[in-house]
Parts: C-alpha cells; structure tokens; sequence
C-alpha cells in the first residue's frame, strides 16, 4: 500500500486547463461520450479483451479464495491502481487498513491519494483525460447526474460474479448511483435522519405519526414543545409531504426519473403540506424556527422530539446523557415513512484503462468486512446491510436508511430546492398549501425549461 501525500496537478491551473479541455474535450452531454469511449476508453476494452483469453485460466489458478480470482472474465492484472480517499484522517486510517486485504488476495498495490471529496471532480476533470486521474473517486451520488454529464465515470459493465455481490448491499443505495439505466458506482455510505427524543418526557417513541402528533400536543405547553424540526428546509420535510403519494420527480419501472413529471403539487403533497401548516397555525412550533434553533431548545430539555441527522448525536449525548433515545421515524398507515438518503460511494474513472480492476477493488473496499472495519473506524454507516451496527444511537439510524430514498440525482433537481423551500415557509406562515405548491411546482418546470435551452 502507498500513499501519496502530494495532489498530482496544481489547482492553480484550473482556469486554463479547463478552456484548454473544453476547446478539445467532446466529453460532453451531446451524444460524444460514445466517441471518447471508443477513442479514449477503446485501448483499455481492446487489451481487456486480448488479455482476458489468456491470463482468464491464470488468474482462476492463482488463489480459489479470490473474490475475481475465480471470475473467468477477468482480464489482466495491473501492477497498481490509484484511488482519491477524502482526505479525512479517519477515512484514510479506515482505507489504509481496509485495501490491505485486496492488495494480499490479487497481488495489486493501491496507492491512496488524499483529496476532498468536493474537489475531485474538478480534478478529474483536468486529470482524466490526460491519464493522471486515480482509477477510483469518491463522490455523493446527488452529484451523478453532472459527473456523467461531463464524461467523468465509466458506466460499470458488472460481470454475473460482481452483481451478485452487489446485490447485498442496500438497493436504493445501488440505484442512486445509476443514472438514465445504466449503473456507474459502488455505493460505500448511507446517510439520513432519523427521530431523537428525551426519555425524560417521553418514555417511548412513537411508532404512528398520529401518535406523534398527539403526543406533540399534549407535551406543548408555552415555551416547553413536544415535537420541533426544520418544517421548511424540504430535505427534512421529505417524508411529510411525501407521506400520503407525494413525490419529486416520476420513475419508470427501472427507477429513471422523468423531469417533467412532478409531484409536489399532487393531492398527497398538499395533504402534507396542509400538516406542515397547521403545526405552526396551533402553535406546536414557533414561527422561523430553525435546525439551530429547534436544536439548541433540544439540548436544553424544553423540545421532546427532534429530527435530525446522526452529525447531532455528540451534541445531544453531551447535553441529555443517558436520557436521550433515537427511533425510526413514524409509520403512516402502516408503513414507515421515507425519509431523504444521501450517499456517497465510488466511480471508476472513465479514462481508467483497469476498469475491471477498478471496479473489485470498490467492490472490496466496501463488502461486509471492509464495511464493518469502516464503519468502526470512521464512523459512517455502510450501504452494506450485512454490517452489524452495535450502537443505541446508530442504530435506529441504520434501519431507517431502510426505508430511505436517494435525493433524486439528475440534474434537474438542483432546480427544486429553493422554491419548494419557499412554498414551505409561505405554508408556515399561513398561506394556502394548493396555492403555494402550485406556484413552486411551475416556477421549477420554467427553471427546468430555460435550463435544457
């Protein structure tokens, strides 16, 4: 294992060396990836192709133990391949102990480049094309969507044995990194929030919304609340509006979203909407309040239910010790509701010429036992649902990636955000939820339309 402690360009470049690529790139959303993959990623798929034949039995023949060892499909081995870890201590201590394990089986050394995780496309960018780009980057899978756009990963051509060890990890996971069909990474972490509460002033969870919101009322008292959130930041608001058949964008059968379909003005929308309003129209939430503010009321003991994400856990264990519980969030008619996922996991460089390799090295950086040693070390929750995650607080946390769906990664949802974070701040201050949401839903199909002109 190597790793490299020096980036291999210098940012101060950027500038130039990105009209330089874009004056000669073709590596745009036109219709030209399919010439750079014939042109740039051709050679990789012609040696693949030539190797495969005879080092096929060669590899079979090195190790039965191997996880591509017995893969007949398996080309040639390189003597290394490069990945870009977020340059986290934590994460880099995880995957410096975890691709010891792939370099021993395959006889491959790794070599890990620290770098932020935000600045690697950029980098990438500048390095692909030129073959300096790690074989492996680390991004969220919101991002997807431009990442493809811009020619960066290769789409994934998963042999039977690869998709089968795929299909152990946490599949809404695997599909927010495909995009338009087509799968191009490997999912590492999960993330989303979940329902934190005092066992001081309430002794168990809610298991239904209904029971949450009574609960709600009962416990709100002056300036002592029974239940606060940040109700107009639409990542939070997700699973209310959504609750009752709202959504964001239409899928088909193959979870390929359809931009021109949206549903935050639908019946369930608003009916969720109409919730939303009537939290601060009884007065069960105060008027602007905030995650800062709906926090810091938490920590202090006069809020007894909360949602957040697991970055609060070390704030609200400080402040509340052995009175603070986390739950999964509430069930509506019997099924629990989907709260928003952000993940983040591993593209193989489009320009790679080990895109085979490439690909089982994500794939062993991120099985069961590497996630459990990431998990342990770095702390973040792994898209593998075989991980044991042994922590009161985590926990319920994990489940609830269960049942959590991927912020849509096409591009268009930047488009979404802000105005549907509008609507839910007129909704808090008494405006018409059908109105409002109808208002947002268009100002997003207009931003949509002057985008793709």
């Amino acid at each position: 294992m190597k790793r490299s402690r020096s980036l291999m360009f210098t940012l101060g470049m950027v500038p130039v060396m990105s009209l330089a690529l874009m004056a000669c790139g073709g590596n745009d959303a036109d219709g030209d990836n399919g010439g750079n993959a014939e042109n740039n990623g051709g050679g990789a798929e012609e040696n693949a192709d030539t190797d495969t034949e005879e080092n096929a039995e060669g590899n079979a023949e090195e190790g039965s133990d191997g996880e591509a060892a017995a893969d007949s499909e398996a080309p040639e081995k390189p003597e290394t391949l490069t990945m870009w870890v977020n340059d986290e201590e934590a994460q880099l201590d995880a995957y410096e102990d975890i691709i010891t394990g792939f370099e021993e089986e395959h006889g491959i050394d790794v070599e890990i480049t620290p770098y932020s995780m935000l600045d690697q496309t950029e980098g990438m960018s500048l390095d692909g094309p030129s073959g300096q780009g790690a074989d492996l980057f680390f991004q969220p899978h919101d991002r997807l969507g431009d990442i493809t756009l811009q020619g960066l990963a290769a789409e994934l051509e998963l042999t039977e044995d690869q998709q089968s060890r795929l299909d152990e990890y946490n599949e809404e996971a695997v599909t927010s990194f495909s995009y338009d069909g087509a799968q191009y990474g490997i999912p590492a972490v999960v993330e989303t929030y979940a329902l934190f509460y005092n066992t001081d002033l309430v002794e168990e969870a809610p298991e239904t919304l209904d029971d949450l919101m009574a609960q709600a009322e009962e416990l709100t008292d002056g300036d002592q609340y029974g239940f606060l959130m940040n109700a107009t930041d639409f990542y939070f608001a997700y699973p209310f509006l959504t609750a009752n058949g709202g959504y964001v964008f239409g899928q088909d059968d193959d979870g390929v979203y359809d931009p021109s379909d949206i549903g935050l003005n639908e019946p369930g929308a608003v009916e969720g909407g109409e919730m939303i309003g009537s939290w601060f129209e009884d007065g069960l939430m105060p008027g602007g309040v905030d995650l800062d503010v709906a926090g810091g009321l938490f920590s202090e003991g006069d809020a007894a239910m909360i949602v957040n994400g697991p970055w609060a856990i070390p704030e609200y264990e400080e402040a509340l010790g052995d009175s603070l519980g986390v739950a999964t969030l509430p069930t509506v008619d019997g099924e629990p509701v989907s709260s928003f996922s952000g993940n983040k996991g591993w593209l193989v460089n489009y320009y790679s010429e080990n895109q085979y390799w490439a690909t089982e090295l994500a794939l062993h950086i991120t099985n069961q036992e590497s996630s459990q040693t990431y998990f342990e070390t770095a702390g973040e929750l792994p898209a593998h649902t075989a991980v044991e995650v042994d922590d009161e607080f985590l926990a319920p946390i994990f489940d609830q990636t269960e049942y959590a769906e991927p912020m849509p990664n096409i591009p268009e949802m930047s488009q979404v955000w802000d105005p549907i974070a509008e609507a839910l701040e007129f909704i808090s201050q008494g405006e018409d939820p059908q109105e409002v949401l109808d208002e947002a839903v268009q100002q997003i199909e207009d931003q949509i339309a002057i985008s793709q002109q």
